[in-house]
């Protein structure tokens, strides 16, 4: 099956329809994924990078929907082409959330180890890199796995980042973080609430209690 080609067949036959949502393309993404028979991870990561060559919203969709389905076959050789993706065919923060909330974050939270390299993403000279450095931690955080993980020194290193993209972005993640450690997020906040641009702070405090978040909020 020639995966660009029967992708953007499907794609345009649903055009007819009605207007192309992403809940839509996902759909299209499983049924051409319960079609392809060799599922080894080679595969489906090469597929996957036919798909995003072509620099289309709905072929990322489905191309990094795939390389999340086959999170249980990730090794550590899987973090170069993860990191390649996200720097060469990322353009904005939808690819950037849809990606890193899931393929690129599984891999992490299975290698908490990367976490050194993800730390390098923060100085990266495009937006969309450095929010993954926080955006990548969300489903390591969501699913407990990040024991060997820091998250806040990501938020350290974005703090006055000069995107609100990527203030949004870590405020996200300490959000999540607040969820799992309502007591650092909230000592973190308290530290850097003088500093801390504001669409950060507020979306940091958002899941904390009520009482918590009138102490931020008047201090």
């Amino acid at each position: 099956m020639k995966i660009v080609a029967e992708a953007n067949r499907r794609i345009e036959e649903a055009k007819k329809e009605s207007h192309i949502t992403t809940g839509k393309v996902r759909k299209i993404s499983a049924s051409l994924y319960k079609e392809v028979e060799d599922k080894n991870i080679d595969n489906i990561l090469k597929r996957s990078e036919e798909l995003l060559e072509e620099r289309s919203w709905a072929l990322g969709v489905i191309a990094y929907d795939w390389a999340f389905r086959v999170r249980d076959q990730y090794t550590k050789k899987t973090f170069p082409i993860f990191e390649s993706w996200l720097k060469n065919y990322v353009r904005d923060w939808g690819d950037c959330d849809d990606f890193c909330t899931h393929a690129l974050g599984a891999l992490i939270s299975q290698n908490n180890e990367l976490f050194d390299d993800v730390m390098k993403w923060a100085k990266h000279p495009d937006f969309w890199v450095r929010r993954g450095a926080a955006v990548s931690l969300i489903y390591p955080i969501k699913k407990n796995m990040y024991d060997h993980i820091n998250p806040l020194l990501v938020s350290d290193a974005l703090l006055q980042d000069d995107h609100y993209l990527v203030l949004k972005g870590y405020g996200w993640m300490l959000k999540v973080l607040s969820q799992q450690e309502s007591e650092l997020v909230f000592d973190y906040l308290m530290k850097n609430k003088d500093t801390m641009p504001r669409v950060a702070f507020r979306y940091g405090l958002e899941k904390l209690s009520k009482e918590k978040k009138e102490i931020l909020m008047k201090s």
